[in-house]
């Protein structure tokens, strides 16, 4: 008869990677926050390398446009096309405008934005960081005494929080802009009507806390993207790993931060 191991059981293993995942979890929580302290700490002491942060302001803000502004353009003008037909049927053609402009603003446009740099920069950010510490580029600036956090992550998160507000702001006018052409086709509903009815129930309240929310959002991608970048280890299959960790970990951070906004602002 063979000799029956605990550790061998499927029970057992499922265990044994829940806690691992667990663990996992944990640690990359306590990783953000730590790295996310020093980061700012170092943003306020002004220990900046500005040639760097303007290099990556340019790639954070200049090289994701065109794909941001496609994906937020295109899914306003989805949403467009269908509620227009049926408010313009209902009577209500006067608040299509207004109903599309406050989903862009408050929803829509930031989320569309935060999941198109994650994929784009984000990922290009995560992967970027892996491949020096597996090649141990890091370690070599670490014996040259350079503070790999100012030179690695300060540039990047500095250039998410500074950019991630333009971005928002033209990506989500494209997406006004492309919904009220959108709802003229699919409905004939006039464009003054459509554009006067956009600051029908738009205020100040929800451009503050839209470009707010963007700069959180900013810090946290490029921030999430450096850190499961740094803690690659592992060899090529690590880059891998870290990249898609750093994605799915941004996803889930803004989807958490805009659960949070609406709760504090919108309820």
């Amino acid at each position: 008869m063979r000799d029956f191991s605990l550790k061998s059981t499927i029970t057992y293993k499922l265990y044994r990677q829940l806690i691992l995942q667990l663990e996992d979890f944990l640690s990359t929580i306590g990783d953000i926050v730590i790295y996310g302290k020093e980061v700012l700490s170092l943003i306020f002491k002004r220990e900046l390398d500005w040639k760097a942060i303007i290099e990556q302001c340019a790639r954070f803000g200049v090289s994701s446009l065109p794909i941001t502004l496609s994906i937020v353009g295109m899914s306003t003008v989805i949403v467009a096309m269908q509620v227009a037909g049926e408010m313009v049927k209902q009577g209500a053609g006067n608040y299509v405008g207004m109903l599309v402009t406050i989903l862009t603003i408050r929803e829509e446009g930031i989320i569309m934005s935060g999941f198109a740099i994650i994929s784009m920069i984000g990922s290009s950010i995560a992967s970027e960081i892996a491949t020096m510490r597996v090649t141990e580029q890091i370690d070599a600036i670490k014996v040259l005494k350079v503070n790999p956090i100012r030179y690695l992550f300060v540039p990047r998160v500095l250039s998410g929080i500074l950019m991630m507000p333009p971005v928002l702001v033209v990506s989500s006018l494209v997406g006004i802009i492309g919904g009220g052409v959108a709802a003229h086709l699919a409905s004939e509903l006039s464009y003054r009507a459509y554009f006067e009815s956009v600051w029908t129930g738009l205020f100040m309240k929800d451009i503050n806390v839209a470009i707010l929310k963007s700069i959180v959002f900013g810090f946290t991608i490029a921030l999430i993207s450096c850190v499961c970048g740094y803690n690659a280890k592992g060899g090529a299959r690590g880059v891998g790993i870290a990249t898609t960790k750093a994605v799915v970990w941004s996803f889930v951070g803004i989807v958490l931060w805009d659960l949070l906004f609406s709760i504090i602002f919108f309820f």
